[in-house]
Parts: structure tokens; sequence; C-alpha cells
């Protein structure tokens, strides 16, 4: 129901503004931005977006399912079953989303964003089986969909590298910012749905395994800033993640031999899945996406920019930040628009300008949250999301305010 009213809003905000530029401001070409916009974003949901995902997708749900065959998923629910049990208590132990959720947090927190998506989509089919009302967002898809949201990242692979195309002097520098801003986000939307849903958050194995990857984060920090210099951290980032990217399949298939199961008969049974998801996702994804391009394009965000910056200038606070904003008001809406909207701030003031790193560590501190509603729930055809959004914007805003602050921390 919310998505219903915050789509209605998009295309409602965005006529206002353009009758009010064509009568009062006398431009003729208001609307033609809009409908020109809503094409091209209509055509790049399919050409750009869908079909290269089904691509993506028919490559890792084939791999998954050689994982699965291989006993991959029992191996990590084995692992992280009794934590994933108390966050997600209408979860079967030993069900197979257990393994599949963690195998999609394990692609996030590596960067690895094409592998990540299809395993998200497979994972929220698995716990649409245990759904008993198919329409309505279970609270572990709510969870599930939320964690996912808030985009925690161990290595912000894209970002570094667009910085360095952008002839950034370090290229790195915002990969501490960006982990503790997402790693931020996503413990304040656990907490905010964890709280609706009445989870004991107290509880000894929760608390336990907070404590212990808290740890291993700061631990991580520690060596990157003291042991690392920047060319260092850049280079770690980029092997690792393709490293690990590779090994996946690897690992699977080296299993599945082990078991003696026939790896391309495997590979092609979990792919054949793909294609028919993908198709099944585009009405989503050109809805979504052609209301975003209406309100942007609208200049809706523009003056939204403006109203903080007023806003920011009564309070005598600082108001760079407002200069990287952009990139904050897009990233729950669309991945692709954040990304555009960092390289313009950056190609603007520059990408070792406070702003060019700030909206590099916007753009690592949450997820689209708007898209991945409408693309994980649209793959099941749950239509109603209940709190998913509100709990998926707290998270996008913790990361937001923590990005902010952590900057100031390390940029000054």
């Amino acid at each position: 129901m919310a998505l219903n009213y915050i789509w209605i809003a998009f295309f409602l905000i965005a006529f206002v503004i353009a009758f009010c530029k064509l009568v009062f401001f006398g431009d003729v070409d208001a609307f033609k931005l809009l409908v020109d916009g809503m094409f091209d974003s209509s055509k790049s949901s399919v050409m750009d977006i869908a079909l290269p995902l089904a691509g993506n997708m028919v490559l890792w749900l084939g791999i998954l399912n050689i994982g699965e065959r291989a006993g991959a998923m029992n191996f990590l629910s084995r692992i992280v079953g009794p934590f994933l049990s108390r966050l997600f208590p209408e979860v079967p132990k030993k069900h197979p989303a257990t393994g599949q959720m963690m195998m999609n947090f394990s692609a996030n927190l590596l960067g690895l964003d094409n592998a990540a998506t299809p395993l998200g989509l497979k994972a929220m089919s698995s716990l649409q089986e245990l759904n008993p009302n198919k329409e309505t967002a279970s609270n572990a898809q709510i969870m599930f969909l939320v964690l996912h949201t808030s985009g925690l990242q161990l290595l912000p692979v894209t970002i570094i590298a667009q910085r360095f195309i952008l002839h950034a002097k370090d290229p790195a520098d915002v990969l501490i910012p960006c982990i503790i801003a997402t790693y931020v986000a996503t413990v304040v939307g656990m907490i905010a749905v964890a709280i609706k849903q009445k989870i004991n958050l107290f509880d000894r194995v929760i608390v336990s395994w907070l404590g212990g990857m808290t740890a291993f984060i700061a631990l991580l920090v520690f060596y990157f800033t003291h042991y690392l210099d920047k060319e260092q951290i850049t280079t770690v980032s980029k092997v690792a993640s393709n490293l690990l990217l590779f090994a996946i399949p690897t690992v699977f298939i080296l299993g599945a031999l082990r078991k003696k199961v026939n790896v391309f008969e495997s590979f092609i049974d979990g792919a054949k899945s793909g294609f028919e998801v993908s198709v099944k996702i585009i009405p989503y994804l050109v809805a979504m996406l052609v209301a975003i391009s209406v309100f942007r394009n609208s200049g809706a965000l523009d003056y939204l920019n403006n109203g903080v910056r007023w806003a920011a200038t009564n309070l005598n606070m600082d108001t760079r930040f407002v200069d990287a904003m952009p990139v904050a008001y897009m990233k729950p809406l669309s991945g692709s628009g954040s990304k555009a909207m960092m390289i313009n701030v950056m190609q603007t003031y520059g990408p070792d300008s406070f702003a060019g790193r700030l909206g590099s560590v916007f753009n690592g501190s949450a997820d689209t949250t708007f898209y991945i509603v409408a693309l994980y729930f649209g793959s099941v055809g749950i239509k109603k999301s209940r709190y998913a959004i509100p709990a998926g914007l707290i998270a996008d805003f913790a990361g937001v305010i923590a990005a902010i602050l952590i900057s100031y921390l390390f940029f000054g």
C-alpha cells in the first residue's frame, strides 16, 4: 500500500511542478522533459537492466543450484543458522532459504552486485514458499529485504574504481567511511524491524554475533588504516573481490565433483528459471523507474536541496554537505541514478573535494530501497509490502546521517 501512494505521489508532484513552470515561468519544455524521461526510462528498464539481469540470473542461479547439490547451503546454514533463526523465527532450521540469504549477504559484503541480485531473488522465492499469504510480505521477507537494502559491504569496489577513473588523488580514501556508514545503516534497519516484530535483540546468540561482526569490522578498519597505504587498499579491494567472485563457483564445482554430482546438468537445471524471473519483474521495473524519472526530471530534487541548504544556513551549520545531498536523495530510488549523481558531484566539485568524497560515501552507505522493493517483491507477486518501505527508509536515513558525520570526521 505504501508503494502505491509513493508511486502516485511521484507523478502528481512532477505534474504540479511542471504545470507551475509552464504557467508562471513560461517553460514550454517542462512537460516535454517529463515525457522524454518516461520513454527513456521505460526503454532502459528493459534494455539496460532487465535483459542484462537475465544473463546474470541465468549464470548465478545455475551456479547456486550446483552449490545446493554440493551441500554448500546446508554448510552455511549450520554456521549461521543459530543467528538467523533468531532474526527469522518463521524460517525452519536447515531450510534452503537460510543458506541462500547468507550467500546474498556475503555477495553484498564483497561488493559483488552482479552475484548478489540473483542470489537475493532466489532467497526471496524460497521465503515466499513459507509465506501463508502470497500477496502480503511476511515478517521474514521484510527482515531480509531491509537487511539487503541497508547494503552492508566491506569492499565498495565500484565506487573506488569510479574515483580512480575521475583521477582522485587517493581513490580508496572513502573505503573506511563507507564501511562504517553502511554498518550503521544495517544495524539500525535490523533494530527497527526487530522492534516491530518483537524479536529479542538481547538474546545471547544475537548479541554474540553482532559483537563479533562489530569487532571484525573494527579490526578490518584498524588494519586498513595502520598497515596499508591508499594504493594498497585499492589493490586489496580489487583483487579480493574478483578472487572471491571466481572462487565461489570454483568451490561449488569442486564440492559437486566430490559428491559425484553432474555439474553441467545441475547448472542447466538451475539456470532455466533465470530468464523467466527476469521477464516477470519487467513491469515492476518499468513502473518504478518511470515514476522516479518524472520525479527527478521535474526538478523536485533541486527544490528539496535548496530547502535543505536554506535550513542549514539558518541554523548556522556548515553547508558543504548539501552539495552532495542529491546522491543521498537518489540512493533509495535508483542505483544508477545515485551513481550518476555521485559522478556529477565529483565532476562538478572534484573527486577530492569534501562534496566529492561525501557523495561517494553516500553512494556506499545503503542500497536502493524502492528499486529493491519493486524488484524483489515483484519477482514473487507480493502486492502488500506492509512496513518494509518505512523500515528500509529508516536504515537509509541512518546511513545518510552516519555518512555526513563520518565524512566530517575523516575529511574535515
